[in-house]
């Protein structure tokens, strides 16, 4: 079956031999060559209004391509921010299969809680539920398929990052991160960084903690 138009991702879509978007060396957290592998600038061939702002250009094909510079910007303001919580505070989720162990290694690195799986209805609303939990920060692989934790942390009043594709909708969203978050390198590129960097964010300026994960260590099976 084909797939719908705003579902083509990067697995299906590999990037081609002129998507380079003119970084300087040094610039961003990897190399650009590393970013545009992973297929995390491949967005879908739908556009949502509020994700205008953070393309880049129209490919060939008709997939809207992300701008890999406010990508790896909003990756480092994200970290910061999640910095200032416990680690127990942050909520990590996601319903697409490729974001559930990136999910589960960006929690167990950085000491978040995660739900990589089903997210059962109540899970922040309910107290009377063996799930309840209290986050104070959650974020979300895609707010479409994590719509459920997505209302149910706007309507106890929590800050949601979110990454974000180019057909999502970000109204609920507090902070982007502009990314391909249907293929399966790019999000364990994503997850893999903001790990990282949140890592370094509460380690404080200067400061190198150890860290030896890769971004295969967040990748997810086929």
């Amino acid at each position: 079956m084909t797939p719908p138009a705003d579902e083509v991702m990067s697995e299906d879509a590999p990037p081609t031999d002129h998507e380079g978007q003119d970084t300087v060396p040094g610039e961003l957290l990897i190399p650009e060559d590393t970013y545009l592998t992973s297929g995390i600038h491949i967005g879908t061939q739908q556009k949502s209004a509020s994700m205008r702002r953070f393309v880049y250009k129209i490919r060939y094909d008709g997939l809207y391509v992300l701008n890999i510079k406010e990508t790896d910007r909003r990756i480092r303001i994200a970290a910061r921010f999640l910095s200032r919580f416990r680690p127990e505070q942050i909520l990590s989720v996601s319903q697409r299969q490729y974001g559930q162990k990136p999910v589960r290694i960006f929690a167990k690195t950085t000491g978040a809680v995660s739900f990589s799986e089903r997210f059962v209805p109540g899970c922040l609303t309910n107290p009377a539920l063996v799930e309840y939990i209290e986050p104070k920060v959650l974020i979300v692989t895609d707010p479409a398929t994590d719509q459920q934790a997505l209302s149910e942390a706007v309507s106890i009043g929590i800050p949601v990052v979110g990454v974000c594709d180019v057909n999502n909708e970000t109204r609920d969203v507090d902070l982007v991160i502009p990314a391909n978050n249907k293929g399966r390198v790019a999000l364990a590129t994503v997850y893999w960084l903001l790990a990282r960097e949140v890592r370094r964010a509460r380690a404080g300026e200067g400061a190198e903690p150890s860290y030896t994960l890769t971004a295969d260590d967040f990748l997810a099976a086929l």
